[in-house]
């Protein structure tokens, strides 16, 4: 398997796979075991056929829903091994006694109090995806323009379910259609120019490719409330009308400008650009400092 295929948690190999369809990575539940437990290959996947048949006694669902990948066995050969997803392995951690794993349920337990107090106050959940934005580099505006972009999206959900579409492949199929619309991509085709995998696509937009979907989207939802279709499919034309408008307007920004709105750039990219400014204005307040203290007369010694 290729090195990009293997994680590294405490210098110790975690064999991975990623799944195209889900956008989710996969990961060797023994090698997860033989971590938490520090134990060698055999015996961790001793630990995991005993914990698997604990947790199917009690009615986990984990076992049920793990899946079976071919991976390369210690002896070369590819074989079959349980595997799973991000939120299988934290419920896998849950369930194993290790001083390893309990650095991980103290965080899981301050997530789930910070989402049940953002449940009483909606205000801590803005403020929480400020300060993380604010962490990753990003602009002020572009954090104003995002978090408008959020509105703008659940606006159109809402009015998506007010018609009877269903959360899941039918808002994955309508959000196709609107990126299509006005970038001439699939989303996915559109996170493949970006180099995305599991990251989001929104946060990984200029200002500008954020203003043209947050376009496309209240576009959509404007359409949707005028004429309240009722089959998918009549929201499915809805979803096509509301992207091409967005695309339109990209057509005219581009011959204004002269250059592509669409870029392969992502959020680091972005940040390192902010970044790159803001040396250069203290590179540049230094150097004007210093030459003040240069210039600076000498005081008179009378």
């Amino acid at each position: 398997m290729a090195d990009k295929n293997i994680k590294l948690f405490e210098n110790k190999r975690v064999r991975t796979a990623w799944d195209e369809e889900k956008e989710e990575w996969l990961f060797s539940i023994i090698d997860i075991c033989a971590i938490l437990t520090d134990s060698d290959y055999q015996t961790a996947r001793n630990y995991w056929k005993w914990l698997k048949n604990k947790l199917k006694d009690e009615g986990s669902e984990l076992v049920s829903n793990t899946n079976q990948l071919k991976m390369p066995a210690p002896d070369g050969k590819m074989r079959l091994t349980d595997v799973a997803d991000t939120k299988q392995v934290l419920r896998l951690i849950q369930s194993i006694p290790s001083s390893k794993a309990e650095p991980f349920k103290v965080w899981l337990a301050e997530v789930g109090n910070d989402r049940i107090n953002e449940t009483a106050d909606p205000e801590l959940s803005i403020d929480r995806a400020l300060a993380t934005y604010l962490r990753k580099g990003y602009s002020r505006e572009w954090i104003n323009q995002r978090l408008q972009a959020i509105q703008v999206r659940k606006d159109l959900t809402d009015e998506w379910e007010n018609r009877g579409v269903k959360q899941g492949a039918e808002f994955a199929i309508l959000t196709d259609e609107i990126t299509k619309g006005w970038t001439g991509m699939t989303t996915r085709q559109y996170k493949n120019l970006k180099g995305l995998r599991k990251e989001g696509l929104r946060d990984n937009m200029s200002m500008l490719e954020l203003t043209l979907n947050q376009l496309a989207e209240a576009t959509t939802t404007e359409i949707s409330r005028d004429e309240k279709p009722q089959s998918f499919e009549e929201n499915r034309q809805v979803a096509k009308r509301g992207g091409s408008a967005a695309g339109v307007a990209r057509q005219a920004v581009e011959a204004q400008t002269g250059k592509p709105v669409i870029t392969s750039k992502k959020a680091v990219d972005f940040a390192r650009l902010l970044t790159d400014v803001v040396d250069y204005k203290v590179d540049k307040d230094d150097k004007e400092t210093d030459k003040k203290i240069v210039s600076r007369p000498k005081k008179s010694d009378n």
